[in-house]
């Protein structure tokens, strides 16, 4: 049990990484058509909604990957996920496997875990000024200094 303790941190931080890696792909390949280019017609510039959704996924998926303002970028990551499915799939069926929308469902409840557990180890937050390093049990959340339950 102690070891799976100490490790939450570094896979979470792991996951964050992942996560972030995939879905800055999709925003890059839908953005500047590499990697496949994008799936369908790339949108023309500030197209509504597909290149703010992938303006989106690169912006939000490097902050994430990066560790930087990882629980908000996260948050938005998820309801950009959430917006997609219920605009886009959830109009040919109802279930995910019916209507092509997993991927938007992994990424959303991925990015949804992500903003409420933080961004574990690795995340480049935790260099900043005014945060410190956060323990080998912490999931990523920095207290002040001059907090009274800091160590």
């Amino acid at each position: 049990m102690e070891a799976t303790e100490r490790s939450k941190a570094y896979v979470l931080g792991l996951f964050r990484i992942v996560v972030g890696l995939l879905f800055t792909c999709h925003g890059a390949a839908t953005l500047f058509d590499v990697l496949g280019g994008p799936h369908g017609a790339g949108p023309h510039f500030a197209e509504w909604p597909g290149w703010w959704a992938a303006a989106i996924q690169l912006v939000g998926g490097v902050l994430v990957l990066c560790g930087l303002g990882t629980r908000v970028a996260a948050l938005v990551c998820s309801g950009s996920m959430a917006y997609a499915y219920f605009d886009v799939h959830q109009a040919h069926a109802v279930l995910p496997i019916e209507n092509g929308g997993e991927p938007a469902v992994m990424f959303c409840w991925s990015f949804l875990l992500i903003a409420a557990l933080g961004p574990g180890r690795w995340a480049l937050a935790s260099l900043l000024p005014g945060r410190r390093r956060s323990g080998a049990g912490s999931t990523g959340s920095a207290l002040p200094r001059n907090s009274p339950t800091s160590a």
